[in-house]
């Protein structure tokens, strides 16, 4: 599976899954997903789109997918993590911002994931990485902030009350806070820049944050938990397994640490 793979999923669902947003508002769950979270009308469409391209292929994949779950095509291989709408709250609210997000791993834990590709549904602008090869927007090489200056922070609080009171002090150092509710569009503008730091104190999914995982890594920028854990050892899967940290540098990410350890210390 290749990033001209994905992008050729990507294309697909860039045509078919917008003009469903209307069509599908306000509307009520079709059943729960593997993960256990509510699968949607759109949520079901982009995941049968995903499926439907990644078996063209005939290559032998494992799919491993919020709303199905796991399924072995010829036989089972290299790893896909798909969240086939992230954000799917923005797009059932009409909001438009959410995307869809697919890791390609080549072994059991998320440091074996090779490629990641986010795409934002709404404009169609494309994110990917591959490991050892750098990360691009649109095609083109991008970096994370290089200096260590809070400027903009990005935020997912799934409980707001429970998890803005977690992060706030982290929050009020920023100029400007910003909660977009997609995870892979908050990693992916990290990747590019535009953010300093992504924090999310809700556990969250490997298909959640695997592809945003790899373009921070390979844009040069830091992804933990909240004390700092490597996530490297996490196993791939539908379990919640890590909140999440992310920052542009190693200076950013030192400093945001410092913050969330005297909070819980204060705790």
């Amino acid at each position: 599976m290749t990033i001209a793979d994905l992008r050729k999923i990507g294309k697909r669902l860039r045509e078919e899954i917008p003009p469903l947003v209307w069509k599908f508002h306000r509307s009520a769950p079709v059943g729960t997903g593997a993960s256990g979270d509510k699968t949607y009308p759109i949520d079901k469409r982009a995941e049968e789109i995903i499926f439907e391209e990644i078996e063209k292929l005939k290559e032998p994949v494992t799919l491993i997918s919020e709303e199905y779950g796991f399924k072995d095509i010829r036989g089972g291989g290299t790893k896909a993590l798909i969240d086939p709408i992230d954000g799917s709250k923005n797009a059932l609210s009409g909001l438009p911002l959410f995307s869809t997000s697919i890791a390609v791993v080549e072994g059991d834990t998320i440091e074996h994931t090779i490629i990641g590709y986010v795409i934002n549904l709404i404009n169609g602008d494309e994110y990917w990485a591959v490991k050892g090869g750098g990360s691009f927007f649109n095609g083109l090489p991008i970096k994370t902030q290089d200096d260590e200056v809070f400027y903009v922070i990005a935020y997912e609080a799934q409980t707001p009350k429970i998890d803005i009171p977690k992060i706030l002090p982290l929050l009020s150092l920023f100029r400007r806070a910003r909660c977009f509710g997609s995870t892979a569009l908050d990693m992916a503008f990290l990747s590019q820049g535009a953010i300093s730091v992504f924090v999310t104190p809700t556990p969250s999914r490997s298909f959640d944050f695997g592809a945003g995982y790899l373009l921070i890594k390979e844009a040069g920028g830091v992804v933990t938990d909240l004390k700092g854990k490597e996530l490297d050892k996490i196993q791939v899967g539908l379990e919640k397994a890590s909140p999440l940290l992310a920052s542009a540098n190693e200076g950013l990410h030192k400093k945001a640490l410092e913050v969330l350890r005297g909070i819980w210390l204060l705790t």
